[in-house]
């Protein structure tokens, strides 16, 4: 219930009803699944542009996307991105540095609330394997956010892997999913990796649901864009 009291000639809230200002999760996932929309959409921009990207280096492949894409004004004003995302900066709750890190207009009051993507470069070597590209995207990606080394602010966050040689990306998703069943089973996962259908003419797109050490249920988003 809204409380009002007369303070000096001035009329001040007393108190206030929170429920008029939180939103259940489902919100705050159709809200991030509206970003990655659009992030999916600047990363095929920049696919039709032809641009060349260094394969083995995934912070370049990361700020040409943000840089040029993302945060460019004339894009985010026709996509209507009204976010603002910044790359390699420093986790609030850890020294992780994120790779993109994403404001909205709550930042304002609770800097503690935006979104985070980590991104990796995949290949097709050693795909099943411990010293893999898609062991690292578990060890370095995955087990950031369910270590809490990375915060869940909105119990939501992303992986965005960066493909540099060609494979089947499907068959891909499989082998980390061998390799969080059987190698990081400190990881503990609720639903494996699998599909998701909220980009349009977007084929990979995918989700995880973990439980982070501390036993909160957070969801991971996977986007899958080839650069092969």
């Amino acid at each position: 219930m809204l409380c009002l009291k007369q303070e000096g000639g001035i009329v001040v809230n007393n108190e206030m009803d929170a429920s008029k200002f939180k939103h259940s999760d489902s919100v705050y996932f159709k809200e991030f699944e509206n970003i990655l929309s659009k992030i999916a959409f600047c990363y095929n921009l920049l696919r039709a542009d032809n641009i060349t990207v260094p394969l083995n280096d995934e912070n370049v492949i990361r700020d040409i996307l943000v840089k040029n894409y993302i945060n460019n004004p004339e894009i985010k004003r026709s996509i209507e991105l009204e976010y603002f995302i910044l790359p390699e900066v420093y986790e609030n709750n850890s020294s992780g540095r994120t790779d993109m890190r994403i404001f909205g207009p709550n930042t304002i009051y609770n800097q503690d609330e935006y979104y985070i993507i980590e991104c990796k470069r995949l290949d097709n070597k050693n795909c099943q394997g411990t010293s893999g590209l898609n062991a690292k995207y578990i060890k370095n990606g995955i087990h950031r956010f369910t270590s809490e080394f990375y915060s869940s602010f909105y119990k939501t966050n992303a992986m965005i892997g960066f493909i540099v040689e060609a494979m089947d990306i499907h068959a891909n998703i499989e082998n980390i999913n061998f390799l969080l069943e059987n190698n990081f089973s400190d990881i503990n996962t609720t639903s494996y990796i699998e599909p998701e259908n909220f980009i349009k003419d977007f084929e990979y797109q995918y989700r995880s649901n973990h439980q982070t050490q501390d036993g909160k249920s957070i969801k991971l988003y996977h986007l899958m864009f080839d650069f092969s």
